[in-house]
């Protein structure tokens, strides 16, 4: 898919808001960041040409006049919550995060722990902090949090949080996922500051959903499609039509929430500087897009990819049968069906006749590429290999890998390291390529071919390991997968 989104426009633009958010208000600006940081890879699938650290590099032009606080609640910490995506507990995020934003520049003043509660597991992670000396602060439960104002604001409520110390006048206030409390710490923080005669105000940066397309958009269609699990609907900022006549898309949530937002910036400012939750967003992503018949092609896609993943979410208990209906429904709505995907057909036509876990590729040129597992090799492998052969114009029959290095490698598996599965797996492959291409321009050929893979479509006639599917998405290959596991397993690892 050729870019569709201007990148650099988009850096461009977005660091002007922001500056002009912050000059709007007079001091300081706490900008709630919603989404991923740094690895956005849904929005770069969807808007073609945009990058997955948009947003990182977006702050890095920014990086003298900003500071970021990370919120985390101590629900999720002492329950050890999941990012499901990259398979790591949320205060795991929490120090990968603070060692990111470090090695590029950007200031980390503090950690927030979000509806305190006190216990072992919150205790030992905030010891963890403050040894590597980062400053860690403490928010409240609020008894009727958002609905009882007249307590909220006040001393008892808000005034009951400890005060986050900032110096810069950008303050980034971001989370490893929804629910961790990054507005209630933003509406804290203005609390504090209107008491100490500091000019301060609030913004929000989501991407999703893109006010200024129309509501059935595909991008936004995209968006609902992503966020099946939290159940978000995109709808017609009723707020902004009233106060503009100006139609703009946001989604339930906020709306939902800014009569009472509205009505505690009062209390705090006198006045609300916002007369919608679309006025709350500084977000110009839609000014980017060039090309807006390749961002549809490229959201339908993804509707179609989401729909399968909520198959395998919904066969593995992780989801309900709704979100499976408004899964299908959201195809519906951007008038596509699972036939979209060609590499489906392929990867179940592959597994109908060899009856062995198969993949399929569509490589970015149309050309199906297939594979299925073997007796050394497992399927994603396979169909990497016969990849890699095709790209690099070699004939299919040839062996790129020397079975005198793959049989030792199978052995080392089962017999020395006992693994249930000896097969090897995408990532092994690559390396072992790696290690040949020293002394087989053939393997050397093949491995340069590496970077073609970025952008193809795949899908997998059962569950993938995770080991699989993470180095798939390091490639840059969209996987899908049938939700079904090998042989009826009920328990399947890597």
């Amino acid at each position: 898919m050729k870019k569709a989104f201007d990148n650099d426009y988009y850096l461009k633009i977005q660091r002007k808001a922001i500056l002009e958010r912050i000059k709007s208000f007079g001091d300081k600006l706490y900008l709630e960041f919603g989404g991923k940081l740094f690895d956005d890879y849904h929005a770069s699938r969807v808007l073609p040409g945009f990058m997955p650290d948009s947003k990182l590099q977006m702050l890095l032009g920014l990086k003298d006049k900003c500071e970021v606080i990370i919120v985390v609640n101590s629900h999720d910490i002492s329950s050890n919550k999941m990012r499901a995506d990259i398979g790591i507990t949320y205060q795991e995020d929490v120090l990968r995060l603070i060692d990111t934003y470090k090695e590029v520049g950007l200031m980390v003043s503090s950690v927030v722990v979000s509806l305190y509660e006190e216990n072992e597991a919150v205790s030992q992670f905030i010891l963890k902090l403050q040894d590597s000396d980062l400053k860690v602060y403490k928010t409240y439960k609020i008894a009727g949090y958002p609905q009882n104002i007249p307590l909220i604001v006040s001393e008892d409520g808000l005034g009951k949080n400890e005060y986050v110390v900032t110096s810069r006048p950008l303050v980034i206030v971001t989370a490893p996922g929804p629910g961790s409390g990054k507005m209630a710490t933003c509406l804290s923080q203005l609390y504090f500051d209107s008491k100490n005669g500091v000019r301060s105000g609030y913004a929000k940066y989501e991407t999703f959903p893109v006010w200024n397309l129309p509501l059935n958009h595909a991008v936004n269609l995209a968006y609902e499609a992503a966020t099946v699990d939290l159940n978000d609907i995109n709808m017609i900022d009723p707020f902004h039509f009233e106060a503009y006549n100006i139609p703009a898309v946001n989604y339930n949530r906020d709306v939902e929430v800014f009569p009472l937002l509205k009505a505690i910036f009062e209390k705090i400012y006198g006045s609300s500087p916002y007369k919608s939750p679309t006025d709350m967003g500084v977000n110009k992503v839609g000014f980017a897009i060039k090309d807006e018949s390749k961002v549809i092609e490229a959201s339908q896609r993804e509707i179609v990819r989401r729909y399968y993943e909520t198959r395998v979410k919904v066969f593995l208990g992780k989801l309900n049968e709704d979100a499976l209906i408004k899964s299908e429904m959201l195809m519906n709505a951007a008038g596509v069906n699972a036939s979209k995907r060609k590499c489906v057909k392929a990867c179940l036509d592959k597994f109908a006749q060899s009856g062995e876990p198969s993949i399929a590729f569509e490589l970015n040129n149309g050309k199906i590429i297939t594979g299925k597992r073997g007796t050394l090799l497992g399927a994603g492998a396979a169909a990497t290999i016969n990849a890699l052969k095709y790209l690099a114009k070699l004939d299919k029959d040839i062996f790129l890998l020397s079975p005198g290095v793959i049989e030792p490698l199978y052995k080392a598996k089962t017999q020395l390291l006992h693994r249930s599965y000896a097969r090897l797996r995408v990532e092994e492959i690559i390396l072992v390529l790696s290690l040949q291409a020293y002394s087989n321009p053939l393997a050397e050929m093949a491995l340069k071919q590496i970077g073609k893979l970025k952008g193809v479509e795949a899908h997998s006639s059962h569950i993938l390991s995770e080991v699989d599917r993470q180095t798939f998405k390091r490639l840059g290959i969209n996987v899908t997968e049938e939700p079904q596991n090998y042989q009826h397993r009920l328990y399947y690892k890597s």
